[in-house]
């Protein structure tokens, strides 16, 4: 793990200037930018989006020209817990309180625990959580890792093949480079005829992140551990600790996360005072900042 990190750093610090040259040839081809596309388009984003794009500045700009259009539309960081907390209450999906071992945060996903058939809500919620996992990356840290378990999962519990493909769309166009690595915990067979299809919307890139682990398999099992470490890893996943869901205690944490989201995108400027009471007493979808104002994008 030490060569790893050292190994990338030298490779970093050889390639600054001409990655530092492209992504100011990057910024003066998108020209001018306001509010909240300004502060969204700083040089690690840059980088990110000619990353994707094999550093080529005409297919980066039209990348990012399409993510600000998206964000523009969508508003994903305007989304807030109270919207997409009932897409949450069984777990189906939510930001563990651990990260992997080089600091970034985990997403973990049961899609067994499946509660709604809104295709919108669904994508509405997952967005917001991949929102709120890049709201607490540490400094330094732009990825986030995605553990997938398979317990009790069906073709009659899974997504339908449109939200699978929407969500792959999302995370490939709109958060290029975040995903390090996506690991499906022991999916069952039936899975490979769902499998078959979903990957055909995949990317090299995204196809290469995405690791099958199966707890017979040493190779996929030593992957996973170097990520993870045991202790901090649930059992679900081969490793020491409980996995426990606690609708209440994530919704807590998830109002006052969405402070921090205001605050850091400025929409705080049009925010009634949150009452205290609203980050203390709640139940379920019900937890809210009382009186949310956004500015029109």
């Amino acid at each position: 793990m030490f060569r790893r990190k050292n190994s990338s750093h030298n490779h970093h610090e050889n390639d600054s200037l001409p990655s530092e040259s492209k992504i100011n040839d990057l910024k003066v081809a998108m020209g001018p930018l306001y509010e909240r596309s300004l502060k969204y388009c700083d040089d690690a984003c840059l980088r990110r989006y000619l990353e994707a794009r094999n550093w080529n500045t005409e297919k980066a700009k039209k990348m990012l020209e399409e993510s600000l259009k998206w964000r523009i539309d969508y508003k994903p960081e305007g989304i807030r817990w109270e919207e997409v907390a009932i897409e949450g209450e069984t777990g189906k999906a939510y930001r563990a309180n651990f990260h992997d071992r080089d600091g970034r945060s985990v997403l973990i996903l049961r899609p067994a625990m499946q509660n709604s058939a809104s295709l919108e809500n669904n994508i509405r919620h997952l967005v917001y959580l991949i929102e709120n996992a890049i709201l607490n990356l540490p400094e330094g840290q732009e990825q986030m890792s995605w553990l997938i378990d398979f317990t009790g999962w069906s073709l009659s519990t899974s997504v339908p093949i449109k939200s699978a493909k929407d969500t792959v769309n999302i995370l490939q166009n709109h958060y290029p480079e975040r995903l390090a690595m996506a690991f499906l915990y022991n999916p069952p067979r039936i899975f490979e005829a769902f499998w078959k299809i979903v990957k055909y919307f995949l990317d090299a890139k995204t196809f290469q992140k995405v690791k099958f682990v199966y707890p017979k398999n040493k190779d996929s099992v030593e992957l996973m551990q170097s990520f993870f470490d045991q202790d901090n890893l649930p059992t679900e996943f081969g490793g020491k600790a409980k996995l426990k869901y606690d609708h209440d205690e994530f919704s807590k944490q998830m109002v006052l996360d969405d402070l921090k989201a205001l605050s850091l995108w400025g929409l705080d400027q049009k925010v009634e005072k949150i009452s205290q009471h609203a980050v203390t007493k709640h139940s379920g979808a019900e937890v809210a900042p009382e009186s949310i104002a956004l500015p029109a994008s």
